[in-house]
């Protein structure tokens, strides 16, 4: 059921929307095999600009919102070049802060098929992993700040980074910037360091109002598997993460079903303190990729939140603009969303015609 949102978890976001959203998290350079090779088939590999923070920040910033990044580059030409690029989106780069070291880079096979993508990291003492706590001045960059987006991927770097993005949540918990937070588990960086994924996150949460995960991550964080399926698991998921995590306000997740590379059927669900709503499945056919399409989603769902509950919206609608922009996202080459209001109105709309 779709229940009009007038409490105080719309009137937050959308006054927090007036601000910039600060993202903090590690830029990075995707190298892809090209078409649908197999890494190291070809001589040659696509490059893209990405990193999940960073790809919310471009997709809020197409939207028309201020966004601004917060991270760390080296100082040569591959720092200066993922900088550039995501300054041409829109996205503030002025709070990155440029020192010696190394680019964080991933390689990416993409998929065909009954054959999954699979990705290769090469993170590991990157300018970004290796920047102490103490390297942000978060006063000075949560300043004019309507929000700071976290993922679970900065933690997921080592000891080192999980110190600086617990810092910087506790930073605006202070300061009174409200956090959402991707929970965007990863298993193979968790797994290469002597790491505690529940307890980590645990914290990281407990400061956000605003959860991106699904009931696999409630069970993570809270060390509790949940029963039944579909919505009724997911309810009861999100309930339990309520009662954990006191300043949580609302959760929305995907739900994705993969027939093969080429077909998923995917819906969308928000859950807050006294409403949920879940959408239809969509059919996305004819993939072209996959890759940053939750971060797109993380990205729709806040601007829909943004645009507040009068003229009939609600969590509802906030769903099926995050639903909107994941879908359109596999349309697209590259780690982020490039698209605008006009096009997730076409997308809802039902107009697959040519626009002319």
């Amino acid at each position: 059921m779709t229940i009009a949102v007038t409490n105080a978890v719309t009137n937050a976001v959308t006054n927090a929307m007036n601000g910039a959203i600060v993202c903090f998290g590690e830029l990075l350079i995707r190298l892809s095999a090209p078409g649908r090779t197999l890494l190291m088939q070809t001589p040659s590999l696509d490059l893209h600009v990405g990193g999940a923070e960073a790809n919310v920040a471009i997709g809020l910033a197409r939207l028309g919102h201020r966004a601004a990044m917060v991270s760390v580059v080296p100082s040569n030409a591959l720092g200066q070049g993922a900088l550039a690029a995501v300054r041409s989106h829109g996205v503030d780069t002025s709070r990155v802060i440029v020192r010696d070291g190394r680019m964080g880079l991933y390689f990416l096979s993409p998929g065909a098929g009954l054959r999954a993508s699979e990705i290769v990291y090469d993170r590991a003492h990157s300018s970004f992993a290796t920047a102490p706590a103490d390297a942000f001045d978060w006063p000075a960059l949560l300043a004019g700040a309507g929000r700071l987006h976290l993922s679970g991927i900065t933690p997921a770097l080592g000891p080192v980074a999980a110190r600086a993005a617990l810092a910087a949540a506790q930073a605006a918990t202070a300061l009174g910037v409200p956090v959402s937070f991707d929970g965007n588990y990863r298993a193979r960086l968790w797994e290469a360091w002597d790491s505690d994924p529940r307890a980590i996150l645990g914290s990281l949460v407990g400061h956000a109002d605003i959860l991106f995960g699904n009931h696999q991550d409630v069970a993570l964080l809270l060390g509790r598997e949940f029963g039944g399926d579909g919505a009724d698991r997911r309810r009861a998921a999100a309930d339990a993460a309520f009662e954990a995590f006191p300043r949580l306000q609302l959760i929305a997740s995907t739900a994705r079903h993969t027939e093969d590379a080429d077909r998923h059927r995917i819906a969308a669900r928000i859950d807050t303190r006294d409403a949920h709503v879940q959408t239809p499945e969509v059919l996305v056919s004819g993939i072209v990729d996959r890759i940053g399409a939750g971060d797109a989603f993380a990205a729709g769902v806040l601007h829909g939140l943004s645009q507040g509950a009068g003229d009939g919206r609600d969590i509802g609608h906030a769903a099926r603009i995050g639903l909107a922009l994941a879908c359109l996202k596999h349309s697209l080459p590259g780690d982020a969303s490039l698209f605008g209001q006009g096009d997730i109105d076409a997308f809802l709309a039902g107009g697959l015609d040519v626009r002319r």
